[in-house]
């Protein structure tokens, strides 16, 4: 029984991350690591970045930190406005007040 444990978070761990490419860094990525520089290049319009950064972790690992990451910006932006996270969120998107 133990074994099944192991082996299903061994899968976790590596749909969670993946050991580098090309050596060029010693330890492999995390999501967190994925999702911050996947997202920084989109905003920069480096799409090279964003693809090398999508290639770190599996799809499924980067939209997770992908919507962390989101979630945790729109908190910490709507603590410093004084403002509640939906009208932050709204006004990052455009929309109108609810």
């Amino acid at each position: 029984m133990w074994g099944r444990f192991r082996k299903a978070g061994g899968r976790v761990a590596d749909a969670l991350r993946t050991e580098s490419k090309g050596g060029e860094d010693k330890r492999p990525h995390n999501l967190f690591e994925a999702a911050a520089t996947y997202v920084t290049a989109c905003a920069e319009d480096d799409q090279e970045r964003a693809d090398e950064a999508a290639g770190w972790v599996s799809p499924e690992a980067l939209s997770f930190g992908v919507n962390e990451l989101a979630c945790r910006a729109v908190i910490a932006i709507a603590r410093e406005r004084g403002e509640s996270p939906e009208t932050v969120a709204r006004d990052l998107l455009g929309l109108p007040a609810a």
